[in-house]
């Protein structure tokens, strides 16, 4: 049989605990690196807005999008302009993710986890070195192109949970997940915002020759980080994927060719609700810094200390909620849970923008991080948990896949709705819209604790 060397069976599979360590850190680490630019989005744009000359791709984009505002005689001005580019760029990153993380998650069930793992990271590891020379605007769109689609490993990453947790214990593994996600969204904007005040430029102006800017600090931390989680995977990760399981499978790499209905109960609902989810939360979460140096004059300091709050409720509540109570309240009540929480949340950090209020602002924040917090891990775990172990790269590869078209579209959309008609009404629709997917999650399968059994 092929595939079947000693390392590769089950009877060899390593210890689920250590597995998850190395998972964990490996999504801690990506996600500090991914987050690590939110706070620095508005002065970034702006920084590039003076440098880039007319004939830049800055200048181009700009010109094209201030024209556009010109003829339809609405928009925010400069300001909404610049919210406005900053959603296209927020979206090539997603977009392009969307784009790998299906087919990363195929190319894991065929050739095992650790190899596209490994490659995925120095893919990252080279987007921040651009990052770092990216002296102008189209360095940068390059960086974000390319870190965009290595950053796909995320369907892998989620992979090896799955491979190395029981079904009835899915739901704390993928927590799991979440946490790393909260914790990198705490030490990412943190990170970033604190080290954008070190200037390189200025301590060796000769840098300046070389493409180093004025963001160049931040970049260079990611990419240390990186350097370390690649050597760690390195070393550190066993090959966890049984490939006995996928033994006479085909697998398509066509990303649009695998977001098809799926044959087993629940997991097309499943997808849907989280695409939908995400469609509010990440167009609303991408566009917070906008309205927080626009409405509140926030500084990139204090954008930083807002996601440093967000991801600390974020991880509290997934590693001090989530993890103890998933099992006993189950995966679907709890997503209902999160959702609706999410509701009002958007509706207060608009309102809160509209007041010109922080502590409106930090009451939705928190709604919304404990909201999201529920229902990200509860649905990762309710599609693992329905789809069978031999297709599990591919399904939450879909999954993931979803996740990152709604990254792609929602900044995008957002940004379109605050250049169009304001933060404040465009963050109420937002909360209305989580209305959508809070309605299909009242209609998934109520049988997630035997279909764990079942998939077990």
């Amino acid at each position: 049989m092929t595939h079947s060397s000693p390392e590769n069976t089950a009877a060899t599979a390593p210890p689920s605990r250590s597995v998850l360590k190395i998972v964990f850190l490996t999504l801690f680490v990506d996600l500090i690196g991914f987050s690590i630019i939110f706070p620095l989005f508005p002065a970034m744009l702006e920084y590039y807005s003076a440098q880039d000359p007319q004939s830049g791709l800055f200048a181009a984009f700009y010109n094209a999008l201030q024209s556009l505002t010109d003829a339809l005689g609405i928009g925010e001005g400069h300001w909404g302009i610049i919210v406005l580019f900053g959603g296209l760029l927020g979206s090539l990153y997603s977009l392009l993710q969307f784009i790998g993380t299906p087919i990363f998650g195929a190319i894991s069930d065929r050739v095992g986890r650790k190899p596209v793992l490994l490659c995925s990271l120095v893919g990252i590891l080279i987007s921040y070195i651009l990052w770092f020379f990216a002296d102008s605007f189209a360095l940068l769109v390059l960086a974000r192109f390319l870190g965009g689609i290595m950053s796909a490993n995320i369907s892998t990453a989620t992979a090896i949970v799955a491979d190395v947790t029981e079904a009835k214990d899915r739901s704390k593994g993928m927590a799991l997940v979440g946490i790393a996600f909260g914790l990198g969204f705490i030490l990412g904007p943190a990170l970033g915002g604190l080290t954008a005040l070190i200037d390189l430029t200025a301590y060796y102006p000769g840098l300046a020759a070389w493409g180093v800017n004025p963001f160049s600090m931040p970049a260079a931390v990611a990419l240390v980080l990186t350097a370390f989680n690649l050597a760690y995977v390195y070393f550190k990760l066993p090959e966890t994927r049984n490939f006995e399981a996928v033994e006479g499978t085909t697998r398509t790499n066509n990303p649009f060719a695998l977001l098809r209905t799926e044959a087993y109960p629940g997991v097309t609902r499943t997808n849907l609700t989280y695409f939908l989810f995400l469609l509010a939360f990440s167009g609303m979460e991408f566009s917070l810094t906008f309205l927080a140096h626009d409405r509140l004059e926030y500084s990139t300091g204090q954008n930083a200390l807002m996601f440093l709050f967000v991801g600390f409720i974020l991880a509290a509540m997934q590693g001090g909620y989530v993890r103890r109570k998933s099992s006993t309240i189950g995966p679907r009540r709890m997503t209902l849970h999160g959702l609706t929480m999410v509701v009002p949340a958007l509706i207060l950090v608009g309102m809160a923008g509209y007041w010109r209020s922080s502590l409106v602002l930090y009451i939705g924040l928190f709604l919304l991080a404990a909201g999201s917090a529920q229902a990200t891990p509860c649905l990762t775990a309710l599609v693992s948990i329905y789809t069978p172990a031999e297709e599990q790269g591919r399904v939450l590869g879909i999954f993931r896949s979803l996740g990152a078209l709604a990254r792609a579209i929602g900044p995008l959309f957002a940004a379109a709705l605050y250049w169009w008609i304001g933060p404040t009404i465009a963050y109420v629709l937002g909360g209305l819209f989580v209305l959508v997917p809070l309605t299909m999650a009242l209609r998934l399968p109520r049988n997630d604790l035997s279909a764990s059994d079942q998939t077990a």
